[in-house]
Parts: C-alpha cells; sequence; structure tokens
C-alpha cells in the first residue's frame, strides 16, 4: 500500500500474520511471539506512535531492554545503566536530523518506560522511574521486547510503505533464572527472523557476575558475536560499553548505507 492507513486497520496480531506472510518473521518466531503472555496487550501497549503522525521517507527504530534485577542495585551500577541509557538517547538526538528515529525502552521485568515514540520525546532514566529490584526473565522478555520491534517495523512497511531499519540493545547482568515461557531456542527464531531482512541489528551486553559466560547465552539466544558486549563490572568498563553501542546507534540512524557498513562491522566496525 502505497497511501497511509488509519493505526487500527490492523491489530498487532494481524501485523504479526503479515510478518510472517510477506517472509519477515519465520512460522518458528511467530510461534513465539504468540506464547507471550497477554501478547495482543503487550504488544498494543509497546505501539505508541501513530505512523500517521510520523512525516517521514524511512523510520529508524532504537529499542532498549534494560535489566531491572535486584544485582544490579546490589552491585552499585543503577546510575551506571541509568547513565549508559541517556547516553544513546541524547547521541542519537543530537547527531540525527528530521523526524524519523524512534525510541522504545522496556525493562527486564515487564514494565515499559515508554513505547514507540519520536526520540526527542523520549524519557531520560532516573531514580525515580528506575529502581532496580526484580528478578531476570531474560528470554520471556527479550521475546516480548523483539515482538514490539517487529510489529512496528511491520505497520510501517505494510500500512504506509515506509523503509524500515532498527537497532537494539539487550542488557543484563544476570542469566536467565526466571522465564516461564521462552527458551534461548525461541528467543533465536526472532532474532534470526529480523536478522534475515538485513533491516535489522540485534545487540546485547552481558555485565559481569562473576559466573555467567555471557557470550555463550548470547551466541544461543541467535546474536552474532559481532554485536555482544561483555564488560567487566566496573564502572570504566560498564561506561565504555554503552558508549560503543551509542557510536553504533549514531552510525545506524544516519542513513542505509550507513546502517549496513555498521552492520557488517559490529562493534569493532
Amino acid at each position: 500500500m502505497n497511501s497511509k492507513t488509519n493505526i487500527n486497520s490492523m491489530t498487532p496480531e494481524e501485523l504479526l500474520k503479515q510478518a510472517e506472510l510477506s517472509g519477515n518473521l519465520s512460522p518458528e518466531a511467530l510461534n513465539a511471539i504468540n506464547n507471550i503472555q497477554d501478547m495482543g496487550a503487550e504488544l498494543q501497549n509497546a505501539m505508541g506512535i501513530s505512523i500517521d503522525d510520523v512525516d517521514a521517507s524511512e523510520v529508524v527504530l532504537i529499542g532498549m531492554l534494560m535489566d531491572d534485577s535486584g544485582s544490579i542495585r546490589m552491585a552499585g551500577n543503577a546510575d551506571l545503566v541509568r547513565k549508559g541509557h541517556n547516553l544513546v538517547i541524547d547521541s542519537v538526538k543530537k547527531s540525527k536530523q528530521g523526524k524519523g528515529v524512534l525510541a522504545l525502552t522496556r525493562y527486564l521485568n515487564g514494565t515499559m518506560l515508554y513505547p514507540w515514540i519520536p526520540i526527542d520525546q523520549a524519557i531520560l532514566m532516573d531514580s525515580q522511574n528506575y529502581n532496580p529490584n526484580g528478578g531476570t526473565p531474560l528470554y520471556d522478555e527479550s521475546v516480548v521486547f523483539l515482538g514490539t520491534l517487529a510489529v512496528k517495523a511491520e505497520e510501517f512497511e505494510t500500512l504506509s510503505g515506509t523503509p524500515v531499519r532498527s537497532i537494539t540493545l539487550i542488557v543484563t547482568d544476570g542469566a536467565d533464572v526466571h522465564s516461564q515461557k521462552q527458551t534461548t531456542k525461541s528467543v533465536k527464531s526472532v532474532v534470526e527472523s529480523l536478522l534475515k531482512t538485513e533491516n535489522h541489528i540485534v545487540a546485547a551486553m552481558g555485565i559481569d557476575d562473576g559466573s555467567t559466560d555471557f557470550r555463550k547465552v548470547f551466541s544461543e539466544m541467535g546474536i552474532p558475536d559481532e554485536w555482544i558486549l561483555t564488560p567487566g563490572n566496573t564502572e570504566s568498563e560498564i561506561r565504555k560499553a554503552f558508549q560503543l553501542f551509542s557510536q553504533s546507534a549514531v552510525r545506524a540512524s544516519q542513513n542505509a548505507a550507513s546502517f549496513s557498513q555498521t552492520a557488517m562491522g559490529g562493534f569493532g566496525g
């Protein structure tokens, strides 16, 4: 379709089915997303701005899934995580001209800081809206997070014919211990579907907890090795890791050619 269509013309469920029909999601990925508890409501809550209100010839989605488990607070890293998120938002806001960049930030224990909205409206993290004290349902929430991305991308592509690229980051400081529905295999099916389109970058950061092999965990989730960060549990290493993602997000948001170069180069590119 070339003309813009009202956001209410397709539900998240319909958009997911369209994504499968168009080849943007594999049957396995669709099954994983359909297995989300309260799937329709979860995805609808993340839809955010109407596509009718985005006046852009192309759209870039920048999403972050931030760990809000109690171990973040116990390790004294809450403020570093806040500052890392805010660095990404501020850096892209300063570098990008136009209205085509949308952002979403979700917390690992199921709440959302903000849905898909123009990055100029993104809410910065502070001590009032980020108080890490939950568990680590890494696989469950990764599928929810990536599902919100798949649905928003499909909405633009199907209803307005607008090209979409994305760069997303999953942050955790511990292995999964609380997921009830998803596994590394189901997360991998969604990640691989997104990467297959060559329009999405999925990155992950595992802050050292002294016992988890994050490179192995993220690899099993389908995340390419060049998009995995494993900082030590120190202020300087965590800050540097967020800076690396921030720089990648800035490059990826510029244009299609810059996105492709960034995607191929990973954090070392």
